[in-house]
């Protein structure tokens, strides 16, 4: 007989539906649509969940199986489950202290959190909080000064595992936030100030924990900058493409685990691996840059069928998981492990400083029930029950 786990979360909320219905209830309309937008007409927003249900497992209900192990080894440490906490940018503004939340309870649980260059947490803080553990997602600033300086501080708090993000040779066009003024950085009108009153424990929280920064940036800017100035600060230190040449150059400074996020593409894929990258995330940055594109999981099944590449690199996805069943399916086609983004702010902004823990076991929960009916062990298998695709 296997032994059983147990994994324990709110049961008011046993799926991200009841989350993410219970957040929007909680976060001001113009800071919800922030997190919930896609670029244009928002195609590949809806495909990179929808193109999930063309994944079909088959159980093997008579096969003799033991205990459930979902445990991923990952450059040299054990997770306790193979998915991660994605980079959001100001995760402050969506729901208060909400980088320092989820860093605490992906520490506590033994998952990776990665913090984006512009959340509302500094670099320094966040490894605090998650114990050295937690990863760092960077946006490649204009100046290699800028750079090497990020890097030194990475460095000085021995993150394990640096995020080069290079998907965004220009901001996607994002009708919701351009409706409501949330640009970088965005700016309070009169309606987005009568949303935030419409909703008073964001604003009591916001209070309590300040006015969301870009806390990582912050010893780059001058003191005093209005939003304009910050405006023209983000825009001058941010322009620019990312190319192979500019990864390259990290991998020859950074020491730790180097892993490439938003590839899509088999040129991309050789690329990051003739310069000695330690692992890609298939990424269409959550449908919110190119509208005609591939869904994350569609381009992660061209990419992983390749078995060259698994043999040269580690291949992980991000981008439409909204389950434990998605998580098997990921698995299934070939990821070797996952990110989720959006389904841990709806935790934390319907259960606060208990949201983070919350999601996590929720989708433990969820992949350890999916690998019980599969009759499966460990995460290894789920490619045996992939029964179409």
């Amino acid at each position: 007989m296997s032994k059983k786990i147990v994994y324990r979360y709110n049961s008011k909320y046993p799926s991200i539906v009841d989350l993410r219905a219970k957040a929007k209830s909680r976060i001001p309309k113009f800071a919800f649509d922030y997190l919930e937008g896609g670029c244009n007409e928002e195609w590949n927003l809806a495909k990179n969940e929808s193109d999930f249900d063309n994944i079909v497992l088959k159980p093997q209900y008579l096969r003799v199986s033991g205990d459930i192990d979902m445990s991923v080894e990952l450059f040299g440490r054990r997770y306790s489950a193979p998915f991660g906490i994605s980079p959001i940018g100001l995760q402050g503004l969506m729901w208060p202290n909400a980088p320092e939340i989820l860093a605490k309870a992906a520490a506590k649980n033994d998952i990776p959190y990665t913090l984006s260059t512009v959340s509302t947490s500094s670099i320094e803080r966040i490894a605090e909080v998650s114990e050295g553990k937690a990863w760092f997602q960077l946006y490649h600033p204009t100046e290699n000064r800028l750079r090497d300086d990020i890097l030194r501080r990475l460095a000085t708090v021995e993150c394990p595992v640096l995020v080069v993000l290079v998907d965004v040779p220009s901001f996607g066009l994002r009708y919701r936030e351009i409706k409501a003024g949330l640009s970088m950085p965005p700016k309070m009108n009169i309606s987005n100030i009568t949303q935030a009153m419409m909703r008073p424990l964001w604003g009591i929280k916001t209070l309590q924990h300040g006015i969301p920064s870009f806390a990582t940036l912050k010893p780059y800017m001058e003191k005093g900058l209005d939003l304009a100035q910050l405006g023209k600060f983000m825009d001058r230190t941010f322009t620019g493409k990312v190319d192979i040449e500019k990864v390259k150059a990290i991998r020859d400074i950074w020491k730790g685990a180097l892993v490439v996020k938003g590839i899509a593409s088999d040129e991309d894929m050789e690329a990051v691996i003739n310069i000695g990258a330690d692992g890609v995330i298939v990424s269409n940055h959550g449908g919110r840059q190119i509208d005609a594109g591939e869904s994350s999981i569609n381009s992660l099944i061209h990419l992983a069928s390749n078995s060259s590449y698994k043999e040269k690199i580690k291949i992980m996805v991000d981008g439409g998981i909204r389950s434990g069943v998605d998580l098997a399916r990921a698995h299934a086609v070939g990821s070797e492990f996952n990110f989720m983004g959006r389904p841990f702010m709806y935790g934390v902004g319907a259960l606060g400083d208990d949201g983070g823990e919350h999601t996590i076991n929720l989708f433990k929960a969820q992949l350890y029930q999916v690998m019980q009916q599969l009759t499966i062990e460990n995460v290894n298998q789920f490619p045996e029950r992939l029964l179409k695709m």
